[in-house]
C-alpha cells in the first residue's frame, strides 16, 4: 500500500496542489483513473469518436489538464463537503472532452486558413510517445479488435454491447459496475455473459481473419484478457 492510499481524497488533493508530491500524484492517478476514463468514454462516445486511440488521448490530456499551471484547478478548487471532488473532477474531465472536440470541428471548418506542415518535416518519436512504434502497434491492434468487434455486435443492441465491452476492457469497470448504469438495462450476470460471447467470437474472429499469414507466430488475440466474474 502506498503512503497516500488511506488518505482521504480532499487531502489528496490538497497535497498535490500544494507540494506537488510525487507519491500523491500517483495516488491521485490511480484513484481517480477509472472516474476518468469512463467520463471520457462517455462523452466522447455522445459526440461521435469514442476510438480507443482518441479516449487514450483524452484522459491523459485530462491528467495534463490537473496538473497545469502549478495544479491550478486542484488549487482553487474549496470542496463544499467531502464527495465533492469526484463531481469537480467529472465536471472538469467532460469539458476537456468538449474542448477537444469543439476545437477539432472548428479547424475541419477553418482548414484552409491553417498553414500545413512540409511533407519533408518528421518529428522524430520515443518509443511510447503517441507517434512512437508501441504507440502506433498498440493503435493497429485497436483498430483490428473494432474492425472485428463490430461484426461479432452485429444488431439492434451493437452500441450498447460495444460500449460494455470498452467500459469492461478498456476504462477497467468490473461488470457489477457496468451493471448498475441505468443505460445498460443488464444484471451482472447479463453483463458477464456478454462479456464471455463477445471476448469468445472476437478471439476466434480475429483467429480465423489471420489463419495463412506466412511465418504468423503471435497470438491474434494478445492483450484481449478473460472476462472475468466479479
Amino acid at each position: 500500500m502506498g503512503r497516500y492510499s488511506s488518505t482521504p481524497p480532499e487531502e489528496l488533493v490538497r497535497i498535490c496542489s500544494a507540494s506537488g508530491d510525487r507519491e500523491a500524484w500517483e495516488e491521485f492517478v490511480h484513484r481517480f483513473q477509472r472516474l476518468i476514463a469512463t467520463v471520457v468514454l462517455h462523452t466522447a462516445t455522445q459526440l461521435g469518436d469514442p476510438s480507443p486511440q482518441t479516449v487514450d488521448d483524452l484522459i491523459q490530456e485530462t491528467y495534463l489538464k490537473f496538473c497545469a499551471d502549478g495544479f491550478r484547478l486542484l488549487r482553487r478548487f474549496n470542496p463544499p463537503h467531502p464527495e465533492a471532488i469526484f463531481g469537480y473532477i467529472k465536471v472538469i474531465t467532460a469539458n476537456v472532452v468538449r474542448d477537444h472536440f469543439k476545437s477539432s470541428y472548428s479547424r475541419k471548418r477553418g482548414t484552409s486558413q491553417i498553414q500545413e506542415t512540409p511533407e519533408s518535416f518528421t518529428p522524430a518519436a520515443d518509443t511510447d510517445s503517441p507517434g512512437g512504434p508501441s504507440a502506433i502497434e498498440r493503435q493497429l491492434l485497436f483498430k483490428d479488435i473494432q474492425r472485428h468487434l463490430e461484426v461479432c455486435t452485429a444488431g439492434p443492441e451493437q452500441d450498447r454491447n460495444c460500449r460494455i465491452f470498452w467500459l469492461y476492457y478498456r476504462a477497467g469497470l468490473t461488470a457489477s459496475a457496468i451493471a448498475a448504469l441505468p443505460e445498460m438495462g443488464l444484471s451482472t450476470k447479463g453483463v458477464e455473459s456478454l462479456l464471455l460471447r463477445i471476448t469468445r467470437e472476437l478471439r476466434e474472429g480475429m483467429t480465423i481473419s489471420r489463419q495463412g499469414v506466412a511465418g504468423s507466430t503471435s497470438d491474434p488475440a494478445k492483450g484481449i484478457r478473460p472476462a472475468e466474474s466479479y
